[in-house]
């Protein structure tokens, strides 16, 4: 899949060795700055609370 990509790009090698790294950067920023952002509240790791709701005291 990723040579069909890159023999798709148009221009010389080095052209298009850059093209891929700068496209490779513009998926990154996509998906930390916008879609990490939007799903984040929906991810069951971001509760940061383990067992129960209730807090437990110890007594001596």
């Amino acid at each position: 899949m990723y040579a069909w990509l890159f023999r798709r790009l148009p221009g010389p090698l080095w052209a298009r060795i850059l093209l891929a790294v700068a496209v490779l950067a513009a998926v990154v920023v996509l998906l930390f700055g916008w879609v990490f952002p939007a799903i984040a509240p929906f991810m069951p790791f971001n509760d940061g609370l383990v067992g129960g709701s209730e807090v437990r005291t110890s007594t001596p």
